[in-house]
């Protein structure tokens, strides 16, 4: 038989659809990127925002029109599943079988259960799943993570080091969604690294919900830092990053590792949201204006060329003009490399969605544009500053014309940041450069990417 995945939302939930192809791969199955040609297809859902749920549902309607061909099974697992599973079980019976993030323990058995349930009604299939309220969900064990197969290329894996999050952010779901924060055993994590390097994976991108989390359910105390050394002492693997590390929980040990490490990108992922130490209050953020700026200062005098990314929240409840006013001004003295703007997203259950002030859609987007606007300035300020530097970059494609190889920076995430250029000479048509990292010189811009040449 032949299995189609589709995975929606974040690089964590990714891993979990690389997981499930790892257990159908384990066991014969095909493997296919066209749905057409599937006897079963999978979606992995995210049920974070309302785009994000709207994307799912969207996905799920286009899916279940294989079904009309050759497609015998849809299922449907994940966030949006986990938040909403009654709703889509009277909503959408053209799917068999809903999962949702608790059951993953159980996830093969009830896979299993519905495929040899094939005269059975499709009412009697969904119903095999039941509602539950566990505060901490059941991760995948350690054999799962070992035998996922990575869809990422040859190049860099995502390394999952924990599952769910304990902060209680007031607009946040992730905790309903996913429960509290649990992290992966040390031993496990390097383990699963391990293999990752003997695969040939050369970048590993340490992520969790906060990353600087990690440990402190397990042993008492955050052992990121510690982490990050060990892996960087595996053979093979060249570049090492780790992503959603909040400010509070960013350490001086931290610090020191990342600038005295040279596998460990010179990177920080500091999601702080706002500036507002009224709007930091109201979403119950663990940290404050004077926090955050030392913070910030404090990174860029110890790593002077360390790249600087975030993430913020506009139009949250309760945020007045001088508030707005107050994080603008901070995002044009801050000058972030990289930086990413959300719309306050009302989400049921939420603290947030039960304040009040909340604030209409236009000025939510008007107050968007403008931050945007600004930051694509500075965005293209500092790239203009790296004309002339020279650096590694790691070379992953090629444009579809073969007249340039496309390749990364040490300092920029898959998917997320900009892109290296170069072009393909006569010279380096005799070369084997893909896949390979390569000294280059940053010789022009274009939008959020560069044009670089071999040294």
């Amino acid at each position: 038989m032949n299995v189609g995945f589709v995975s929606l939302g974040c690089s964590k939930n990714l891993i979990d659809t690389e997981i499930v192809i790892g257990h159908f791969k384990k066991r014969k199955f095909n493997i296919t990127n066209n749905p057409s040609e599937a006897d079963i297809i999978i979606i992995n859902t995210c049920g974070f925002i309302d785009e994000a749920k709207e994307e799912a549902i969207n996905t799920i309607l286009e899916m279940a029109e294989y079904k009309k061909g050759r497609c015998k099974y849809l299922i449907v697992i994940g966030c949006l599943v986990q938040r909403y599973y009654n709703d889509l079980i009277k909503s959408l019976p053209e799917v068999d079988l809903f999962i949702k993030v608790d059951e993953y323990d159980n996830l093969w058995n009830k896979i299993e259960d519905l495929i040899k349930l094939d005269k059975v009604e499709k009412s009697n299939k969904k119903s095999i799943t039941k509602v539950s309220e566990l505060q901490q969900f059941p991760m995948f064990n350690q054999n799962d993570y070992l035998q996922k197969v990575v869809t990422t290329g040859n190049n860099y894996a995502y390394l999952k080091i924990g599952e769910g999050c304990s902060n209680n952010c007031t607009y946040c779901a992730i905790p309903y969604i996913r429960g509290k924060f649990i992290s992966r055993k040390f031993e496990d994590i390097i383990s699963e690294a391990k293999d990752l390097a003997n695969k040939g994976i050369k970048e590993l991108i340490v992520i969790a919900q906060d990353t600087t989390k990690y440990g402190i359910d397990l042993y008492g105390k955050s052992r990121l830092a510690e982490l990050l050394q060990k892996l960087s002492e595996i053979k093979n693997i060249e570049w090492i990053r780790f992503l959603y590390s909040y400010p509070e929980g960013i350490t001086e040990e931290l610090i020191e590792t990342v600038k005295n490490n040279k596998k460990i990108s010179n990177y920080f992922d500091i999601p702080i949201q706002h500036i507002s130490n009224k709007i930091l209050r109201r979403m119950n953020r663990k940290t404050s204006e004077k926090n955050i700026k030392e913070l910030i200062k404090n990174i860029r005098t110890k790593i002077p060329d360390v790249v600087l990314r975030t993430s913020l929240i506009v139009g949250f409840p309760g945020e007045t003009q001088e508030d707005f006013d107050k994080l603008y001004k901070f995002v044009s003295e801050a000058k972030f490399d990289k930086l990413g703007v959300f719309m306050y997203s009302k989400e049921e259950g939420t603290p947030a969605a039960k304040m009040t002030e909340q604030i209409h859609h236009m000025t939510k987007k008007s107050r968007y544009n403008k931050i945007m606007k600004k930051q694509q300035v500075i965005s293209k300020e500092n790239l203009e500053k790296r004309i002339s530097a020279k650096t590694d970059v790691l070379i992953e494609n090629m444009t579809f014309d073969k007249k340039y190889f496309i390749g990364r920076t040490k300092q920029d995430v898959p998917d997320m940041d900009g892109l290296v250029y170069i072009k393909n000479t006569d010279e380096l048509k005799e070369k084997n450069i893909l896949s390979n990292i390569v000294k280059c010189k940053i010789i022009n811009i274009n939008n959020y990417d560069v044009i670089a040449e071999i040294c």
